[in-house]
């Protein structure tokens, strides 16, 4: 192995070390490594910018615009609305949340489907007294699968394809994915309708649940001048055994006093922290003690609704402390209170630093829906808004045109690439879509994030790490067949997955499978796909894909939950894929 192959799997490593720790944001952790390979000589500044002008890369940033635009006109809420019968039993229910969703996501981004579909799924679950970490955990698997049915259900795909073309290869076509996706989205919904559903555990909804639980929102009060419990103990002011809240610590100017003692004190101007339920929360604001919430969570607005957000893993107020956010002036609403699943929080509300997954409580003003609809910030969880006079003549031309687009590619008749750009060009000329609305669409994270994820397959080749690799696999797979090889590229690509993100995943077993499939002179498909597939098949952790953070913290879940729910569908999706996998190639 050269020295550069070994720089090459050091630089991987500590990509990978980073993206597990979230030290950075994950195109930041990106940008870093392939500086630093540019700089050792292990890729030319024009290897690592190549991926900018990849097509596949610039057709998710189109993908991600369309999807968008369908988003604000609310059609994935509106159809599934008309679906989810209350007179539904609750398997009826899940199959027909998975069929639907797996459709859409098979064509549309999946992951502003479900957090459009969680405020729905909650509503139809507490109309039902059925809790929602019933509910949620089918949502995002749903995605998944559905994800991987086509070439643009998923941006790994799309990288993936990406790579492919980067390698001299020819692409795949839109439906080269439906020969392993269709089986694996029957195999994955029959799965959770007769299994699955039962190892699903049985919880308190987002609002309902608190301590005893790990449910717990923080809030911060003070104790205002005037206030009939300055002077008092703890106990004395009755602060002590709340029903549904905790009084967590008391801060005084630079001195932080926890655990709080019955005994303690109450003074002027402290800062008291509570967790607990959201309706206490509110009670204790507006009770006989008098206390005030701080700058940052104040509303002056008496017409505000109480509603529960969801901070989505890109969204730009993550690694951002609350008091500097500007929520109050982007949202016309105030953060009152934060949860993080499984770990209890300390401080004051506005120095908390926002992380992917985070629960907000919001005191929401009267702008607040208007503003947060133009939003991929934060996804609202709590309320479902009223959708049922969408606007038909603007909606029904966004959803049509964009089925014609993917017909006209599927028939080989416009490219999808141009197809898209013309249908957006379209939106703007008849104003079914503003410029504005176009520019904010573009998450520059996800696109930095495939375009340096083919610079790092690129290295692997120059290195030779990617052959070197090979060469130690071949011999070893030889004597267990040509499909042993295949697993080992499937699990490879589906343990890293789990723990950073797909698209780093893909890009790093990418070159390898390649080089396997040419070391055993196979069609390079069959590892090709198996990589994809791997790559998506994220049903482990709720950390490995953008859905399972989605619900982790509405469904009130654990770790271990998708643990215990997500190995046998992976390994029910595993054998599907390498079965017909080898069925149709090797």
């Amino acid at each position: 192995m050269s020295v550069h192959a070994l720089i090459l799997l050091v630089s991987i490593a500590v990509l990978i070390f980073l993206l597990y720790r979230e030290i950075f944001h994950p195109a930041a952790s990106f940008t870093i490594v392939v500086s630093f390979l540019v700089v050792v000589g292990i890729l030319t500044p024009h290897e690592a910018l190549s991926g900018f002008s990849n097509e596949q890369i610039a057709l998710i940033a189109l993908l991600l615009v369309v999807s968008s635009i369908i988003k604000n006109f609310r059609i994935t809420g509106y159809i599934f609305s008309k679906l989810m019968d209350e007179k539904l039993s609750y398997r009826q229910f899940l199959f027909r949340l998975m069929g639907t969703v797996s459709f859409f996501s098979a064509f549309l981004n999946n992951t502003p489907i479900v957090a459009a579909l969680i405020p729905y799924v909650y509503d139809w679950g507490k109309k039902k007294g059925i809790a929602p970490s019933k509910l949620l955990i089918p949502l995002s698997y749903a995605a998944i699968l559905g994800g991987t049915v086509t070439l643009i259900g998923t941006s790994t795909n799309l990288v993936v394809n990406g790579l492919v073309v980067s390698a001299g290869l020819k692409p795949f076509k839109i439906f080269d994915f439906s020969y392993v996706g269709i089986p694996a989205v029957f195999a994955g919904m029959g799965y959770m309708l007769i299994w699955g559903h039962k190892l699903l555990p049985e919880r308190k909804d987002a609002v309902s649940a608190f301590l005893e639980k790990k449910k717990e929102y923080l809030v911060e009060t003070i104790v205002p001048s005037g206030s009939n419990i300055i002077g008092k103990t703890v106990e004395e002011a009755k602060l002590r055994n709340l029903k549904g809240l905790f009084l967590v610590e008391i801060i005084r100017e630079k001195e932080r006093i926890t655990p709080v003692s019955p005994k303690d004190v109450i003074k002027e101007n402290d800062v008291l922290i509570f967790a607990g339920e959201t309706e206490k929360i509110i009670e204790l604001v507006n009770g006989e003690a008098g206390f005030k919430l701080p700058p940052v969570c104040s509303f002056g607005d008496d017409k505000v609704e109480l509603v529960e957000a969801l901070i989505p893993q890109n969204s730009s107020l993550i690694g951002k402390k609350v008091k500097a956010t500007n929520f109050r002036g982007r949202f016309d609403a105030a953060i009152v209170a934060v949860h993080r699943n499984g770990e209890r929080l300390k401080g004051k509300i506005g120095d908390i630093v926002l992380k992917p997954g985070d629960l907000l409580l919001i005191l929401a003003g009267k702008s607040f829906w208007d503003r947060v609809s133009d939003s991929d910030d934060i996804y609202v969880i709590s309320k479902v808004k009223e959708i049922i006079n969408i606007d038909q003549k603007k909606a029904l031309p966004v959803l049509v045109g964009f089925l014609l687009a993917i017909l006209l590619s599927a028939l080989k008749i416009v490219p999808l690439f141009e197809s898209l750009l013309l249908l957006i060009s379209i939106f703007v000329i008849f104003k079914i879509a503003s410029y504005s609305q176009i520019k904010k669409s573009f998450d520059l994270n996800i696109i930095i994030i495939a375009a340096l994820s083919i610079a790092i397959g690129k290295a692997m080749v120059n290195t030779g790490l990617a052959n070197a690799i090979a060469n130690t696999l071949v011999p070893v797979s030889i004597p267990f067949g040509i499909t042993a090889a295949l697993l080992f590229v499937y699990l490879t690509t589906n343990v890293l997955t789990e723990f950073i993100t797909n698209l780093a995943a893909a890009s790093i077993t990418f070159p390898i499978a390649l080089s396997v499939a040419q070391k055993l002179s196979v069609d390079p498909k069959a590892f090709i796909l198996a990589v994809a597939f791997a790559a998506s098949a994220s049903f482990l952790t709720p950390i490995g894909y953008q859905t399972n953070l989605l619900v982790y913290g509405p469904g009130n879940y654990r770790f271990k939950d998708f643990f215990k729910v997500g190995l046998p569908l992976s390994l029910i999706y595993m054998f599907v894929t390498i079965a017909v996998l080898k069925l149709m190639f090797l």
